[in-house]
């Protein structure tokens, strides 16, 4: 793993919650849910429930227009100064919707003091990249499970691209080609790149170690091996123990840093990580706002 950070790089990240372990007791992120539509099925992926006490990607309460989405965002800014991030993480792929680029536009117009940060499946990253970088995006998470596509095709159930819709070794070739061609743009254009991996026991989690070693040639900055939700296809498969992950995480570290505090968040989270203000009752949220403006005070 290569310790020398870029100095812009290291600015960037030293306030992202999901870059920084330090920085996720000091600084929040907010999810903007302004994306729905996707352009692959993955087979551990169900987005058709919500409830007040989920927490999971791919889930949110309701869907925000790009106009909703600021004064949202200016309010939740406004009360918890703390957040230094926002994010588009769904529901869907943020780059499969045209309402990403409007929000994040108006977001750098309203709020330029915060990071914009977007999570991808990476099919279109590089088609789209030139709109991305316009709107000022400076963190990038790519959903990547793998390098192999015989093992990617028992993860995405189908691929459409370019209206054509893509089906078993085809779309794991396709998708696993397009993912590392946005990645590479993305880390060349100075981006802070972390990549999402689920361990699938049984599947991919014995070919992880290899993406790792990609990943670190191609200069990503973290890699985030999440564990299996049991759902959709995948819901007869264990996911893997806090020890078989913890292994793993052992054994891609020596190639790419290791993000250990996620905690698979929804589409519409805001706060500290771990501590999700949109699944607090108003109390608590009223008692937050009072310690952040006392904080804020301070300083």
């Amino acid at each position: 793993m290569n310790d020398c950070m870029r100095d812009d790089i290291k600015r960037l990240v030293e306030q992202h919650p999901c870059y920084s372990k330090g920085a996720q007791h000091k600084f929040g992120r907010l999810h903007l849910a302004v994306a729905p539509k996707c352009n692959i099925l993955c087979n551990y992926c169900d987005r058709r429930f919500d409830c007040v006490n989920e927490s999971r990607p791919g889930v949110t309460s309701e869907v925000l227009k790009p106009a909703e989405a600021l004064e949202k965002a200016k309010e939740v800014v406004k009360e918890y100064p703390f957040i230094k991030v926002v994010g588009i993480a769904g529901p869907g792929d943020p780059l499969a919707n045209d309402e990403t680029f409007e929000t994040f536009r108006l977001i750098k117009e309203n709020l330029p003091d915060l990071t914009l940060c977007m999570s991808t499946n990476g099919l279109l990253l590089s088609d789209r990249f030139d709109e991305l970088m316009e709107a000022g995006v400076e963190t990038v998470t790519v959903t990547m499970n793998a390098l192999d596509p015989e093992i990617q095709k028992q993860i995405t159930d189908h691929v459409i691209y370019k209206g054509k819709h893509y089906r078993g070794i085809e779309a794991a070739e396709l998708l696993i080609e397009k993912q590392l061609e946005g990645i590479e743009k993305a880390v060349k254009a100075g981006l802070a790149v972390k990549i999402n991996t689920v361990m699938i026991p049984g599947i991919n989690d014995k070919h992880i170690p290899d993406l790792a070693k990609k990943l670190s040639d191609m200069g990503v900055f973290i890699m985030n091996i999440m564990p299996l939700i049991s759902q959709a296809k995948f819901s007869h498969i264990e996911p893997p123990t806090d020890a078989e992950r913890a292994a793993l995480q052992k054994e891609c570290e020596p190639f790419v840093q290791q993000m250990k505090h996620c905690r698979q968040c929804r589409s519409d989270a805001y706060g500290l990580i771990g501590k999700d203000l949109s699944q607090l009752s108003d109390k608590r949220r009223n008692e937050l706002k009072v310690i952040s403006k006392n904080e804020k005070t301070k300083l």
